[in-house]
């Protein structure tokens, strides 16, 4: 099995900052995207930002110039560091990876999420 861990979300003042990490675990081949993604109360999940396995990024417009999402393959771990954070940030955070596991095909595997909350 796979299993993806987030952490680092909590509360705090537009302008400021928080970085979120997320490490997976279990019998894993090779993880291919690395993605953040986000859902508000009452709203749709969206992208946030995603990467791809050479390092290739892409953002939402809304995030575009104040979040930058990198990942450390030998570790497995996806991070999201995002400042300069609105109000309308506020949501919990799920990373999702693109994963072959060992004899197995390729799936995707969402983490359990985290709050950000940023207060006005």
């Amino acid at each position: 099995q796979v299993e993806l861990v987030e952490s680092g979300g909590g509360l705090v003042q537009a302008g400021g900052s928080l970085t979120l990490s997320c490490a997976a675990s279990g019998s894993i081949l090779r993880i291919y995207v690395m993605g953040w993604y986000r859902q508000a109360p009452g709203k749709q999940r969206e992208m946030v930002a995603v990467i791809s396995s050479n390092g290739g990024t892409d953002y939402t417009d809304s995030v575009k110039g104040r979040f930058t999402i990198s990942r450390d393959n030998a570790k497995k771990t996806v991070a999201l560091e995002m400042n300069s954070l609105r109000p309308e940030d506020t949501a919990v955070y799920y990373c999702k990876m693109q994963v072959t596991r060992l004899g197995y095909s390729t799936n995707y595997y969402w983490g359990q999420g985290t709050q950000v909350t940023v207060s006005s």
